[in-house]
């Protein structure tokens, strides 16, 4: 059974560093010649940009609910046979969300580092370190470290203060050149970092100096041998699908790239920013979620690749569209600051970016091939005389989730689905077939 030294970054909220923490580790273990591979837990599109760009390797998403547990053993039994090191990086708090960090932990038995933000703050860092370890006894509770530290003095104290059972994994001072930039929706995007490298090598510097840095327990990750996995149909075999992918669509699981190819399809990519085409004999477009709101003005005048984005769907060729994707397809979109934009005029309705989410959550989306998973988050409210063809539900309480909408051959919602949970349902998709 392939098994593999792993960590689990975890910690009692958002905004206390984690993927700044996790970035760094990555980067210095990379530096030390290891194979890194980091996994997010959750759905995120920002976060695992940081870290691939920190330790060299795409980065998968792990969540007991939107992946499935065997299919998170799966990934996680391929990383460990070709990994020297496994770091999952976890969401919000340890003990947040239904599952939680904390149970994708325990599941697999991968020992957990509780980062804190110990800024304005001294023994009480050692209260919060023993309820989070203490909460529940049968997580596997491996050790604490402290961000935004003030001063040696300061660090002396925190230690100083922590049970003795509970392990001190060293410390890391506040220091703006080392912490990542955030906007609306979370972290900046890694190819809009100009000095990231500077950050990471910074973080990697400083962790150097830390037991953080040592390498952790070896974690066995069992799962199905190759023999006994169900190969993929061929659904989408000889389909040629055209991804816009730059800064304004960027919100894509690696994923389901993954298995758009291993359901047979050709997958390349064009940039309605740089004004690219729709390439040529391509039989279906996706337009992923993103930012187009930072660049609707540069898209207004991105007038060849409307022009074949129109002429495709005026082919009849199937588009599916996310969150934002489904807000460039829009005739208009209005920012935070009242000024509107036209887009492209294939579904009617208008959108409107607000200063805080409209949305946010794990939904599902129930059709003929059965249940697909995923997440919606999003700033804007859409008004639009579309009827939804479906209606995704909640993961909790099962309330109603996001429209999904159909008109003529294009497939637009809110809703960010990962594919691999259900990839009948994503071929209908980009076949243009019922779902």
């Amino acid at each position: 059974m392939p098994s593999c030294p792993a960590l689990f970054i975890s910690a009692p909220a958002s905004g206390q560093g984690k993927t700044t923490i996790t970035a760094g580790l990555a980067r210095y273990h990379r530096r030390q010649g290891r194979r890194v591979r980091v996994f997010k837990t959750g759905p995120d599109f920002l976060d695992p940009m940081i870290l691939a760009h920190a330790s060299g390797a795409p980065v998968l998403s792990l969540d007991l609910w939107m992946v499935g547990e065997e299919a998170c053993r799966e990934l996680l039994a391929q990383a460990a046979a070709e990994a020297d090191l496994i770091l999952i990086e976890g969401v919000m708090g340890l003990y947040d969300g239904t599952p939680s960090s904390a149970d994708l932990a325990t599941t697999f038995g991968v020992p957990v580092v509780t980062v804190i933000s110990a800024k304005a703050m001294a023994q009480t860092f050692a209260a919060l370190a023993f309820g989070l370890a203490r909460f529940r006894p049968e997580v596997p509770f491996y050790g604490v470290f402290a961000n935004r530290v003030g001063s040696t003095r300061h660090a002396q104290m925190l230690q100083a203060a922590l049970p003795d059972d509970l392990c001190w994994m060293g410390y890391i001072a506040g220091d703006a050149a080392i912490e990542l930039p955030e906007r609306h929706l979370g972290l900046h995007q890694a190819g809009e970092v100009d000095d990231l490298d500077a950050r990471l090598e910074r973080a990697a510097d400083v962790l150097a100096q830390t037991p953080l840095a040592l390498l952790p327990p070896a974690v066995d990750f069992r799962a199905p041998s190759l023999s006994e996995r169900n190969e993929l149909p061929r659904l989408l075999d000889g389909k040629h699908i055209a991804i816009a992918r730059d800064a304004a669509f960027s919100f894509i699981y690696p994923a389901n790239l993954t298995l758009l190819e291993a359901l047979g399809a050709k997958v390349s990519h064009f940039s309605p920013l740089a004004d690219e085409p729709v390439p040529e004999g391509v039989h279906a477009v996706y337009l992923p979620g993103g930012y187009p709101e930072l660049h609707a003005a540069t898209l207004a005048h991105s007038a060849l690749s409307a022009h074949t984005i129109r002429a495709h769907v005026a082919a009849g060729k199937p588009v599916v569209a996310e969150c934002g994707g489904m807000l460039y397809l829009l005739e208009q979109l209005t920012d935070t600051h009242g000024a509107t934009t036209p887009m492209l005029g294939l579904l009617p309705g208008h959108a409107t970016m607000q200063t805080r989410f409209a949305a946010l959550g794990m939904q599902q989306l129930d059709g003929i091939h059965g249940t697909m998973t995923g997440h919606t988050f999003h700033y804007s409210k859409l008004t639009t005389p579309l009827t939804p063809e479906r209606t995704a539900i909640r993961a909790q309480g099962g309330a109603a989730g996001e429209a999904v909408f159909r008109a003529g051959p294009i497939v637009a919602t809110y809703m960010h689905a990962y594919w691999p949970s259900n990839p009948a349902f994503a071929a209908a998709l980009f076949n243009g077939a019922a779902f």
